[in-house]
């Protein structure tokens, strides 16, 4: 029952967005193209207060990110030593109440005192996509990437699942799979065992000048996608309105994803539930500002690059025979 509906909602969803275009112009301008240079970064806000918890973003998330899903073999390769372990959600794919290979969305609930009222507030959480994120600058493969428009992704072709980009993210969002990707034809038993999977902003859509799945299907306009500039000055209108508060515009540094909450986001984090596919709302430094951080990413990125360009002529090569 909840796939057809969901699937409904993103029918509709795409008709009520195709009847929007003259009010989405400079988003979609913006979104055109990722490789433009001199491109204003793309900031998605997201008000809490207007979500209702439905989940459509969620299953439309699913919907058209399917393809990108891992398909793993099995039995799976054992590993030496066995320093890492399986991670297999291939039999979990209905799991949406966390972070997984197979869910890049979530909603999270809380109950806060808003004047006075217990309340329970829906929140959509996934990658943040930092300005300066560490999973992209300290992933050794150079398999995470960041493009002009801000958006960070995992190239799973190119992924050997180390898992360097969830240690290094300050909300562990990255999440394994075991069984996919190219370490089974390279190093099938000494490499990361898998690949690494998380939300990609729907980075194809973007390209065509579309808005991502879960923005366009939402029935209360929980976010909104545009150039910096100018989610921060809505975010700062919204907050400043409704005497609310606002995460993610310095967290690591600045993050392309910005949070608007009617309750402080210290109280709010209390009040989630926090742990493995569940990140943390806590105040976080700028990592990739920290100096031991800096001389890994300054000695990693020559050996990220080399790594990249073997892992894209293995493929080319494999493709061609």
């Amino acid at each position: 029952m909840t796939s057809k509906i969901s699937r409904r909602a993103f029918l509709k969803g795409s008709i009520t967005a195709a009847g929007s275009v003259a009010a989405t112009t400079t988003i979609a301008r913006a979104a055109k193209s990722i490789a433009k240079e001199d491109q204003e970064p793309l900031v998605t806000l997201i008000d809490i207060s207007k979500c209702i918890g439905c989940e459509e973003c969620v299953y439309a998330c699913q919907m058209v990110n399917a393809d990108k899903y891992p398909d793993p073999e099995k039995p799976f390769p054992a590993m030496f030593p066995k320093r890492v372990p399986v991670q297999d959600w291939s039999d979990k794919t209905d799991v949406v109440d966390r972070l997984t290979p197979y869910n890049w969305l979530f909603i999270q609930t809380a109950m806060v005192t808003i004047d006075g009222e217990e309340t329970e507030l829906t929140i959509p959480r996934r990658c943040m996509h930092c300005d300066n994120p560490p999973c992209v600058k300290l992933c050794p493969w150079g398999a995470a990437k960041q493009e002009d428009n801000g958006l960070s992704r995992i190239d799973s072709d190119l992924c050997l699942g180390g898992s360097k980009c969830k240690s290094v993210c300050p909300w562990h969002i990255p999440e394994r799979q075991t069984g996919s990707g190219i370490y089974l034809d390279i190093l099938p038993s000494l490499a990361g065992n898998g690949n690494m999977h998380k939300c990609d902003r729907c980075y194809n859509r973007l390209e065509k000048g579309d808005q991502p799945a879960c923005i366009e299907v939402c029935p209360e306009d929980v976010q909104t996608i545009g150039p910096r500039s100018e989610i921060l000055k809505q975010a700062h209108a919204l907050a400043k309105e409704t005497n609310g508060y606002i995460y993610g515009e310095h967290e690591n540094g600045g993050t392309n994803t910005i949070y608007v909450s009617p309750v402080p986001f210290d109280q709010l984090n209390k009040s989630i539930e926090k742990g493995k596919g569940k990140p943390h709302f806590k105040k976080v430094d700028d990592m990739m500002a920290q100096g031991t951080n800096i001389a890994k990413a300054m000695v990693i990125a020559p050996i990220a690059g080399i790594a990249a360009a073997f892992g894209k002529f293995y493929l080319s090569s494999k493709e061609g025979k």
